[in-house]
Formats: C-alpha cells, structure tokens, sequence
C-alpha cells in the first residue's frame, strides 16, 4: 500500500491576503479606505441605487489594477498541487488570479471582478474583456449591466456548495483571509473534528480561533512550507 505524505483531500479557503503580493489591494487594515469611503460604504446594493457612477469609477479602478496584475507564485503553487491531489479551492476575492494560474474549478463566494451581471429579470451573466463599465452598457437583452459582485447586505449564493465542500475535507487551509466578512468567515469552523487545519497569515496568531496549525507568514511563504512538508520539494515553484 502506498502511504502518502499529504492529505487526499484538500479545501483551501482564500481571502484577500493570497492576491495581496500580485499588488492586488486589500483595503484591510486603518488606512482600507477609497477616496475617503469605506468599503462597507460603497459595496453595496444602496451604494448602487444612490451613486451608481461612483460604485462604477470604484470597481473600474481596481479591474484596471488586476488585468496590469500577474498571479504570484503562491497561486501557481496551489495551481500545482491540484495535478498532485484532489485540491478544491474556495475564495473570499473577486480577482481571476488563481484561474489564471491554471487552477480549475475555483468556488468564488463573492462574484467575480471580471464578469458583469444584467440588471434585468434573466440575471444573467457575462465575461468583460475591458476594463471599463459604463452607463451605456447594455446586456443582449437591453438591460443595464452592474458589477457581477455579492455586494455587502446581499446572499452569497454559493454558501452551501463551499459548506458542503469544507465538510468533505480532510484538510482545510485557510489562508489570507481576517475571518470577519460574515457569513464566509463561518466556513473555518465547518470543517469536520478529524480533519486538519492550516491557518497562513502574517497576524496568524490573532486570527486563530479553530485550533488550526498557524503559519504567520504570507501566503506564498506558507505554502512553500507545506508543499516541502507534504511533497518533500525543496525546489518548489517559489
């Protein structure tokens, strides 16, 4: 019988500290604000109503940043393990950095930065290729466009699948993420009794409040670290 080294089943849980060294703002921490507004301020569905060119000059801005921004080596590692065992990835960000890393099957909870949602009945959605929304912006139906993106106040439509898929682990790696964006914070205490828990963040120690094994590093350190422990590679990809 073959003993393998690393777990066979594996959910990594990402929030914004994973894109953070791709150049990727987090907005966490006292100076989080955008021009003077908080996030909780501008992400959401009230935000919308009252200013929508204001939401749309903000979420304009930071897809800008993220097509000028290139998956950093923690991305291209988990990219890696997913051809080594069964990795499912969960993420808090609206980036597409762990897709253009080559992971496949990535569960955003949050929506995504580079797809855009019509306002009409159909909901539907679809890709952007540029960087820019504007008021003139239609869907094929005719309706206007919003940023495809669970905004503060709103349900997470894909809450139960990533339950489901914490519960089946036998290993949960968080990484990069404060756990205080309810209700995906609840996710790190899904996790079933037996299964092992790995917390990756610089502020690792304040955060831990699941008995999880603590990496207070950033996420691509934290990685190297359990791809040598797991995998026995020196010589990662970092």
């Amino acid at each position: 019988m073959v003993t393998h080294r690393y777990p066979e089943r594996i959910v990594v849980l990402t929030g914004a500290g994973m894109s953070a060294e791709s150049g990727i703002e987090t907005f966490r921490g006292a100076g989080g604000l955008w021009e003077g507004y908080r996030l909780e301020e501008v992400a959401t569905p009230e935000a919308w109503t009252r200013q929508p060119e204001m939401v749309r000059r903000f979420y304009n801005e930071r897809r800008r940043n993220l097509m000028q921004s290139e998956p950093n080596k923690g991305h291209e590692l988990l990219a890696e393990w997913q051809s080594r065992t069964s990795v499912q990835i969960i993420t808090q960000n609206v980036d597409d950095l762990h897709e253009r890393a080559g992971s496949k099957d990535v569960l955003h909870l949050h929506g995504e930065l580079m797809k855009s949602r019509s306002c009409g009945p159909n909901a539907s959605i679809m890709d952007m290729v540029k960087w820019e929304m504007t008021s003139n912006d239609r869907c094929p139906d005719g309706f206007p466009i919003r940023p495809h993106i669970v905004w503060f106040g709103e349900p997470v439509p894909n809450m139960s699948e990533a339950i489901e898929k914490v519960r089946s682990a036998d290993c949960l790696v968080v990484i990069g993420t404060s756990l205080q964006v309810y209700p995906a914070a609840q996710l790190a205490f899904e996790a079933d009794d037996q299964a092992r828990i790995h917390l990756i963040d610089p502020q690792a120690e304040s955060l831990n409040q699941m008995g999880a094994k603590i990496w207070p590093m950033k996420a691509s350190e934290g990685l190297k670290e359990l791809d040598q422990k797991w995998f026995g590679r020196r010589d990662s990809l970092i």
